[in-house]
């Protein structure tokens, strides 16, 4: 039988334990160690003439809204992991529509806590007119200074989110021949009269389909072609009769419950608040960041 691991931290034994030689010295550089590196972190924090240095820039993360109301408990719980993973940093909601707070009502807020800078991530899937036209033009009449990141999709963390969803719907990752043969999936999307947007749903359909090994057609609930029904019935003709729908949308709603009712087999749930999501939301932040200034969102994969 081994003795079960100690949560004590044998480097900084308890008062009046006998150490062995030399212990005593170790110890006691250890525990200066750790004294110094965080008064030096808190004094990182100080400018010399004793005010505090400005944190990060906040993180606004703008949705699109939605009259479902599980879409705003959704996106709350999004940023819940989006904070729990960075620590310190301001996390902050704006919807371009019909969801308080809108994003010129936090932009507002944030002038008036004297807020220097905001990042602003959409938490949208491609480009389009909110991304190129609304965001841009709502951050350019704002006082803070801003930068508007590029759309979450297309990127891998996106996929692995999606992946994870389907498998939790009941996707097999473990298929036979005649399975895989038989087997596809239709990426459901909210679509858009943008030409980039069906670039970049393409673009997740593509990295999806070669995580999955079968065939991913992107297809839309509205505006774009092909629609979810006539996906399905086009891979049905191909002999795919395993048809699985993946649900391309953040939250609830609408479109998004009108597409699962179309699957013949399984639907995905929405990425909601996955893991992935909140990594790839501070992943555009600090791609944002990094770019210039000036820089307007662009697709970007990596």
């Amino acid at each position: 039988m081994t003795a079960s691991p100690s949560l004590h931290d044998e480097s900084d034994p308890r008062p009046g334990s006998p150490l062995p030689g030399g212990a005593h010295l170790d110890s006691t550089a250890h525990i200066m160690n750790r004294i110094s590196t965080q008064l030096a972190s808190q004094l990182s924090l100080v400018q010399l003439d004793g005010r505090r240095r400005p944190g990060p820039p906040a993180l606004a993360v703008v949705a699109h809204g939605s009259r479902d109301p599980r879409a705003l408990s959704t996106v709350s719980a999004l940023l819940d992991r989006v904070r729990e993973l960075r620590p310190g940093l301001p996390v902050h909601l704006g919807h371009i529509e019909l969801n308080a707070p809108l994003l010129t009502d936090t932009l507002a807020e944030l002038d008036a806590t004297d807020t220097a800078d905001a990042v602003l991530v959409p938490l949208l899937l491609s480009r389009g007119y909110h991304v190129k036209r609304d965001i841009p033009e709502m951050a350019a009449a704002a006082r803070v200074r801003t930068r508007v990141a590029a759309p979450l999709g297309p990127h891998p963390l996106l996929v692995e989110a999606l992946h994870s969803r389907l498998v939790e719907a009941g996707w097999r990752t473990r298929m036979t021949d005649s399975e895989r043969r038989t087997s596809a999936v239709v990426l459901a999307a909210a679509g858009s009269r943008d030409p980039d947007s069906a670039v970049d749903t393409r673009r997740t359909a593509q990295l999806l389909a070669e995580r999955l090994g079968v065939p991913v057609v992107p297809a839309y609930a509205t505006t774009a072609g092909p629609t979810v029904p006539t996906a399905i019935r086009a891979l049905t003709a191909r002999g795919r009769h395993r048809i699985a729908v993946a649900s391309y949308f953040t939250a609830p709603g609408r479109f998004a419950t009108e597409c699962a009712e179309a699957a013949p087999w399984i639907a995905s749930a929405p990425l909601g608040p996955h893991e992935a999501m909140a990594r790839l939301v501070l992943h555009r932040y600090d791609q944002a960041l990094a770019a210039p200034a000036s820089t307007a969102p662009e697709l970007a994969s990596a």
